[in-house]
Order: structure tokens, then C-alpha cells, then sequence
């Protein structure tokens, strides 16, 4: 088991220069995704960041505009999701993603002059469409060039990344509060929108030179033409039709891909509602009994992100090692949203109590990388365009539903206790065990169905070789 497991972390690649072209993979790839996606991340946590650093004060917040401002977030952002996958069909990756990174860089920077939280309504809005590219649009390219040892763990260090901007953002704050608070007549709150800007031009500007597109199409000069060669035969030959069609639409419609992901990443997404709203954060700012410094705020609510961490890359990392079995993923995040849910609404319970649930819940996160590695692995013998928008649509539909979830069950004035956002965590929690058992059972069938195709073509092989002979 310890020698497998070794062989496993050197690589699973054995072609004649496969490890060499995954190592160029890992850095030019990968390295230019996890950049893009802690940016992301870094600029979209930080707005909690900066509400608890004095803009709920300085833009004279009212009742649950906080929340509102995160709805309106997540509609740009899952109107964006569909249309900027279908738009790698049509631009080059190398090109649409530094743009998409330009635009909201340029937004963020901008709200940082805003003077009331309508301002930020307005900017977060095209901001969210301009940063829904990242994440479906990775693991679209992730699963055009990796193979499916391969993908769990790039998935999870992917993911990881825009875990460590969440957590990093934290301290960026608190390091702004203390050292630029007031420069230049600003508040520390819109210098760190101002940084947040600026350190993301250099990265969209690395993305727009060396990125290297898709296998089929990449001209990047770091690959010869074997590595080129290599690097489109080591993912199944499927059919490439232009998914904006009457008839692509339908094949995608009739298909249980389609249905069943999305609704598992649904009802996947809701269960990270402890850590994607902020809620350890505005637990404690509105905490009857402790009262907690700026630096605490802002400081204390890393620790979920850091969990969040932790438990993506060793999921990532074991269901890679176990040969993909992204469903024991489902079965976890079941049991930890039960369990953390009924720790914070146990009666009498102790403030500690209630950072320990908070802190387990971020493990929730490791969802995100094994459950879009899944839908990669199972798609990636279905046309392409099929796969792009399937992942599109999962995270569309997630946050299609967290718009309105979010208000309902999570709102800023529902803390400290957020009762009704911890009876829905219950629920979706066994949803999602439920929903996994059934997945499993449709690939299992899936896999059955295509290795028998498969062994009934050999004989079919076989007749013609001797007619010919």
C-alpha cells in the first residue's frame, strides 16, 4: 500500500515524455488558473472583509443590504456561467480569460470611490459576470488536458487557491486598517479594493502570453509537435459539435448528465452556505456576549477557509488515489452538515462550541473539486461541447437557487443564530446523500454500458481483419 501510494504522488504518467509534459502542464496551467482563481476569490471575500472594517458604518448599511448586495452578485455571476464557456468555443482561452481578469480588475478598483451600498450593487453586478469565467472555464480546460488520475488532485489544488484568497483577505485588511487607514483620505476598507485591482493586472498579463489554450489548438511554443501529439491523445476522441444549435440544445436536454449534475451541485452548493455567507464573521459581530476587535473580525474567520483547504486536497488527493470515487465526498459533507448544524442549534451551547461547528463546516468546500472532477470524469467520453456546458449549468444552477437561499435562510439579521439557515443545512445535507446514491448508480450503469459496447466492437474487429486476410 505505502509503495503505491508513493508511485501515485511521483505521477501516474508512463508514455514515453508524459511526465515532462505534465510538469509543463502544471506550470503553465495551473499556475496561471489558481493565480486567477485566488484573485477571484480575494476579490469577492473581501467585501465581507471590508463590511466588517467600517463600510457597514461609512455607507450607513441598512437591514439586510449585505445580503442583497451578495444576491445581486450571484445573478450576474450565474447569468455569466454558460455564456463565457460556450465563449471559449469561440475565443481563445489565452484571450478570454486575461480580458475577463482586465474588466474586473477595473471594477473592483472602482468600488472603492463608491458612497453608498446601491454604488456597489451596480459594480458587483458586471463584476460577477466578469468573474463567473473562472471557475467553470478552469475546470473545463482542466478536463481538456488531464487525464483522470490526474484531474482529482489539479481539481483540488485549483480549488485550494481561491480558498487561500478567502483567507488571505482577512489579513490583507487588517494589515491596510493598520498601516493605511486614512492615507490620502481613504478608509483602509478602499485601499484594499484599490491593491486588490492593481495585483491583478501583472497575472491576467502572464495568462495573455503564455496560456496554451486546448490541446487541438494550442500554439504555445514551449510544446513540441510530440508533446503536442501526445497531449491530445491522452483524452478519448469525441465529437466536437458547436453547441450553440437547436439540436445541441435537445441532445443536452434529453440527457440524465445534465439533470443530475446540476442538480447535485445544487443542492451541493447550499451545503457550503456556513462558509460562502460569511457567517462565522457576522455570528461574531453580532455576538450578544463577546465583542470582538476589527483584527478578530477579520482575523478568527480564516480559520474556515483554512479547514476548507485541508479537507479539498486531501479528498482531491485520496479519491484520485481510490480511482475517482469523487461520491464518498457526498456521503461526507451528508454527515458533517447534520452534525455541525445540531452543534450550533443545541441549546446552551458554549461560544466555543459554536466556533468548532463553524470551523468543521468549512470542510464542506471539498465538494467543489471532487464533485466538477467527477463530472469530467464521466463526461469526457460525451462530445465536448456537452461537458462545457454541463459544468457551465452546474454552477449556474447553484447559484441560481443561492441568490434567493441566502436571503431566505442566512440573512445579515438573522445572526447570531441563523436557526432557519441551520434546519435547511439539515436538510440539504441528507438531500445530498441521497442524490449521490443515486449518481453512482447512473455511472456504475454507464460504465457497464460502455464497457460492454466496447468488448462487443472487438469480435466485430476481429471479422472484418479476416475477410480482409
Amino acid at each position: 500500500m505505502g509503495s503505491k501510494f508513493m508511485d501515485y504522488l511521483r505521477g501516474t504518467q508512463n508514455k514515453p515524455g508524459e511526465r515532462a509534459l505534465v510538469q509543463k502542464l502544471d506550470f503553465f496551467i495551473l499556475t496561471f488558473c489558481c493565480l486567477m482563481y485566488f484573485l477571484n476569490y480575494l476579490d469577492r471575500s473581501n467585501l465581507a472583509n471590508a463590511y466588517l472594517s467600517g463600510m457597514k458604518e461609512d455607507l450607513n448599511f441598512k437591514g439586510n443590504q449585505f445580503n442583497q448586495i451578495n444576491t445581486v452578485f450571484t445573478v450576474g455571476y450565474t447569468i455569466g456561467q454558460v455564456p463565457c464557456n460556450v465563449a471559449l468555443y469561440y475565443i481563445k482561452p489565452r484571450i478570454f480569460f486575461p480580458s475577463m481578469m482586465v474588466i474586473w480588475a477595473g471594477l473592483t478598483m472602482a468600488t472603492a470611490g463608491v458612497h453608498n451600498p446601491e454604488g456597489i450593487m451596480a459594480i458587483r453586478f458586471f463584476q460577477a459576470i466578469a468573474e463567473s469565467s473562472t471557475f467553470v472555464g478552469t475546470h473545463y480546460i482542466l478536463g481538456s488536458w488531464y487525464t483522470e488520475k490526474e484531474l482529482g488532485k489539479r481539481s483540488g489544488i485549483f480549488t485550494a487557491s481561491g480558498l487561500a484568497g478567502t483567507m488571505i483577505g482577512g489579513f490583507i485588511q487588517t494589515g491596510l486598517n493598520s498601516s493605511m487607514d486614512g492615507l490620502n483620505g481613504l478608509a483602509g476598507w478602499r485601499w484594499l479594493f484599490i491593491i486588490d485591482g492593481i495585483i491583478t493586472l501583472p497575472v491576467a498579463l502572464y495568462g495573455f502570453f503564455f496560456f496554451p489554450d486546448t490541446p487541438s489548438t494550442t500554439t504555445a511554443p514551449y510544446f513540441n509537435a510530440d508533446e503536442k501529439a501526445l497531449a491530445i491523445s491522452r483524452v478519448p476522441e469525441v465529437d466536437d459539435r458547436t453547441p450553440v444549435s437547436l439540436s445541441f440544445l435537445k441532445r443536452c436536454f434529453r440527457s440524465w448528465y445534465w439533470y443530475g449534475f446540476v442538480m447535485l451541485w445544487i443542492i451541493a452548493g447550499e451545503t457550503e452556505s456556513f462558509s460562502s455567507n460569511s457567517l462565522l464573521g457576522l455570528y461574531m459581530k453580532a455576538n450578544p456576549t463577546h465583542k470582538y476587535t476589527r483584527a478578530q473580525l477579520n482575523n478568527y474567520p480564516t480559520g474556515v477557509p483554512a479547514v476548507g483547504i485541508i479537507s479539498t486536497l486531501f479528498w482531491a488527493t485520496l479519491t484520485d488515489f481510490w480511482g475517482g470515487k469523487r461520491y464518498l465526498v457526498g456521503y461526507w459533507i451528508g454527515i458533517t452538515g447534520v452534525v455541525t448544524a445540531a452543534m450550533i442549534l443545541a441549546p446552551g451551547a458554549s461560544t466555543a462550541v459554536h466556533f468548532g461547528a463553524y470551523y468543521w463546516a468549512g470542510s464542506v468546500y471539498a465538494c467543489q473539486a471532487t464533485f466538477f472532477a467527477w463530472a469530467n470524469d464521466v463526461l469526457r467520453y460525451e462530445e465536448d461541447s456537452l461537458r462545457a456546458v454541463v459544468i457551465a449549468s452546474m454552477n449556474m444552477g447553484s447559484n441560481a437557487v443561492n441568490a434567493w437561499w441566502s436571503i431566505i435562510f442566512y440573512s445579515a439579521d438573522f445572526a447570531p443564530q441563523f436557526t432557519k439557515g441551520m434546519w435547511a443545512m439539515i436538510a440539504t445535507s441528507i438531500a445530498l446523500a441521497v442524490w449521490t446514491t443515486g449518481m453512482l448508480y447512473m455511472t456504475v450503469r454507464e460504465e457497464r454500458k460502455r464497457v460492454l459496447t466496447r468488448e462487443e466492437s472487438i469480435p466485430e474487429k476481429s471479422e472484418v481483419i479476416e475477410e480482409k486476410v
